[in-house]
């Protein structure tokens, strides 16, 4: 993927998988199925990680090889978090004896991560301005529970932190959004099922697509400005031509999950995915 076009002040919730121990390639479970090519059961090393270091021995040819669901998978900087703070720099091949609780950590560490992107782009909405004291003490509540020694952090109940936070990220969205509906009247997307729906050139400006399943839908030219995608699933979606400047709550991953071109308009801290033609 491209470099991100400005620098990026969520630059710690970013992937640096030099610093990480190949945790995305061991801890997780996957099966058979049409993003990874073989079936691999959770704390076993994915065939493809090298023996030397923590790369991926088919880095390159991913989607080709059958494993694209590697190419849009986001940990939001878990995995060095993981890795250089909580272990503190001592990889599980070195220390096996550490593996369990590292494997059992990372996706808690996943989790809060991900909350922190969706908090810190809430922080940054002017609209969600009377949020900000809620949306800080969230932010610093987040990041002391990443911070906890690794048994400790292994007992949080992620799912539930999630539950109190998500409320409030509503709170901000129903603020940002509020402009752009005036006057407006628009069906609820929210979990909506828009598998294959034709979505072309669609003014979709303030739209809830919160958990919305929009594979394969057909989104060319829409105009997603203020638009909250928390959740939506995107896969193969058609991006061609549509305006996702000022979208709400999207993660690199939805966007590498979609097709898109040149065209696409992204926000300026967001990477053109490899696999789009007319990258720019």
């Amino acid at each position: 993927m491209d470099a991100p076009a400005v620098d990026d002040r969520r630059g710690a919730l970013r992937a640096d998988c030099g610093s990480c121990f190949g945790l995305c390639c061991v801890a997780p479970a996957f099966a058979r199925s049409a993003d990874f090519a073989i079936d691999k059961p959770a704390g076993h090393a994915c065939p493809n990680l090298r023996t030397e270091g923590f790369g991926c021995g088919i880095h390159g040819d991913l989607r080709r090889r059958g494993f694209a669901g590697c190419t849009v998978y986001d940990c939001f900087g878990a995995g060095q978090q993981v890795a250089q703070v909580t272990f503190q720099g001592r990889d599980w091949r070195q220390d096996p004896a550490s593996a369990p609780l590292m494997f059992a950590v990372f996706p808690v560490m996943r989790h809060l991560h991900e909350l922190l992107w969706y908090l810190t782009q809430a922080r940054d909405l002017p609209a969600a301005a009377p949020l900000h004291a809620r949306l800080d003490d969230a932010v610093a509540v987040t990041r002391r529970l990443t911070g906890l020694p690794a048994a400790d952090l292994a007992a949080v109940d992620a799912d539930a932190h999630r539950a109190e936070v998500v409320p409030l990220l509503r709170e901000a969205s129903e603020l940002a959004r509020a402009a752009l509906r005036v006057g407006r009247k628009r069906p609820p997307y929210q979990g909506r099922h828009l598998v294959g729906k034709d979505l072309r050139r669609t003014d979709l400006r303030g739209a809830d697509l919160r958990g919305a399943s929009a594979v394969g839908a057909d989104l060319r030219g829409a105009d997603l400005t203020g638009a909250d995608v928390t959740g939506a699933d995107l896969r193969g979606a058609d991006l061609r031509g549509a305006d996702l400047r000022g979208t709400l709550f999207l993660v690199q991953s939805q966007l590498d999950a979609a097709r898109g071109d040149g065209t696409t308009r992204l926000p300026r801290s967001f990477s053109r995915p490899a696999h789009w033609p007319g990258r720019r």
